[in-house]
């Protein structure tokens, strides 16, 4: 399936947008749902990945296949190897089978887990014989995805000892692991946090409880980029708390240096974009370290803009659902841009957007590459040049109304 993407009128009512919510929230409290039966979910994700994880906890033994959902494949792994009997074989996609996991593994092999690989060493598809895990020390290295630390953390309750966990050099996403620490805090699970060491004391049981999943901060770029674009001059969406747990909320502070305003409305928990009258920056320096899955929405944003950008922080961008760095210069090249990257960088020079747009006369074919956050973060280039969309479902990974909801942003999916 491809979507022509065109662009079109823009009501002139109020926009209003409710966006699902938080995949990562989500999916560390369906994790810990499953430990401790007695916590109630609200608001929880519509997004593929939230429903694959939902399905494969219901599982006692056999397979579970997890499709393209890395946090899924990384909080299984850490879940059955401690659910005492149960015997998984893990799999998921190709893409997935290409994925590294071997810092996980080797963690949870230190601590007693059984695990085995079935292909290739360090990748799944895996073998997992729970356990009862009793070891309650494990190192590893501190630039690693902060999914496995994640993984560790939400199972940490359920050891007869609690974990420690020591980190080596310095820590990648820590927003991410300080959400996870949050939510244990909410079910009053003892935890610290002190230099680059992680402690959580075991828990046998949690009070009756209900947890309101907030809105998706990475959905949320999408509609800064429309309007730090001029698709609508204002827009609210909800969820959101001015006091977020989700390291993605740094999109505020990021987008007012592109040109975008942004308003909490405690009351109603939304918040409102509007183009702001200040002028953006004329090159954009950032390090992504902490927010490494908005990096796609503010590379085309940039590009849009027409101004340069150097982003940093990205090395884990290389093993996401596909290699995110050289798939953002393949199809921004596509419309004229210069992109040059690195390892852990990306850097974009800054160009002549109107000339480009209106020398472009032919379609521009974008590629997803099985990602979703790379048909979303293009999207909103369907305002400045004709652009249809290979692959264009690939969004309810994480947002299943996104073609939908951006009807008020002025782009219509034309599906064929």
């Amino acid at each position: 399936m491809k979507a022509l993407l065109k662009h079109t009128r823009v009501s002139k009512k109020e926009t209003f947008i409710k966006v699902t919510g938080s995949k990562s929230e989500s999916n560390r409290l369906l994790l810990l749902q499953a430990l401790y039966p007695s916590i109630a979910i609200k608001n929880l994700s519509e997004s593929d990945d939230t429903r694959v994880l939902q399905k494969a906890l219901q599982v006692e033994s056999g397979l579970v296949d997890v499709h393209h959902a890395g946090t899924a494949m990384r909080f299984l792994t850490a879940y059955f190897a401690t659910k005492e009997g149960a015997e998984i074989t893990l799999s998921g996609s190709k893409r997935m089978h290409e994925r590294p996991i071997k810092i996980l593994v080797d963690a949870l092999c230190s601590l007693g887990a059984s695990i085995t690989y079935l292909k290739e060493e360090g990748y799944p598809p895996l073998q997992i014989s729970g356990k009862k895990i009793i070891h309650n020390q494990v190192t590893l290295k501190a630039n690693v995805s902060s999914q496995y630390i994640s993984a560790l953390l939400l199972i940490a309750p359920s050891l007869p000892h609690g974990l420690t966990i020591s980190l080596e050099g310095k820590i990648t996403s820590v927003p991410y692991i300080k959400m996870t620490l949050a939510l244990l805090d909410a079910l009053s699970i003892e935890n610290t946090f002190k230099g680059n060491t992680l402690t959580v004391h075991p828990k046998s049981n949690v009070s009756q409880t209900e947890c309101v999943v907030e809105s998706d901060w990475s959905s949320a770029s999408y509609f800064y980029s429309f309007v730090a674009l001029g698709a609508i001059p204002s827009v609210t969406i909800s969820s959101y708390s001015e006091k977020s747990l989700q390291g993605d909320a740094a999109l505020a502070s990021i987008y007012k240096e592109l040109g975008v305003k942004t308003v909490f409305n405690a009351s109603e928990t939304s918040v409102t974009l509007s183009a702001s009258e200040e002028k953006h920056v004329t090159n954009l320096i950032v390090d992504l370290a902490n927010t490494p899955d908005i990096a796609q929405t503010i590379v085309v944003t940039c590009f849009g803009l027409g101004i340069g950008c150097t982003l940093t922080g990205l090395h884990t961008l290389k093993i996401k659902e596909t290699d995110r760095l050289s798939a953002l210069k393949n199809e921004l090249e596509k419309f004229g841009a210069q992109v040059s990257i690195t390892n852990d960088s990306l850097q974009l020079e800054s160009c002549n957007i109107k000339a480009l747009s209106e020398k472009t006369k032919e379609t521009i074919v974008v590629d997803t590459y099985s990602d979703h956050r790379m048909a979303m973060a293009f999207a909103p280039l369907a305002l400045q040049f004709l652009v249809c969309m290979n692959d264009p479902m690939v969004v309810t990974k994480s947002f299943p109304s996104f073609w939908e909801d951006i009807q008020k942003m002025g782009v219509l999916a034309d599906f064929q």
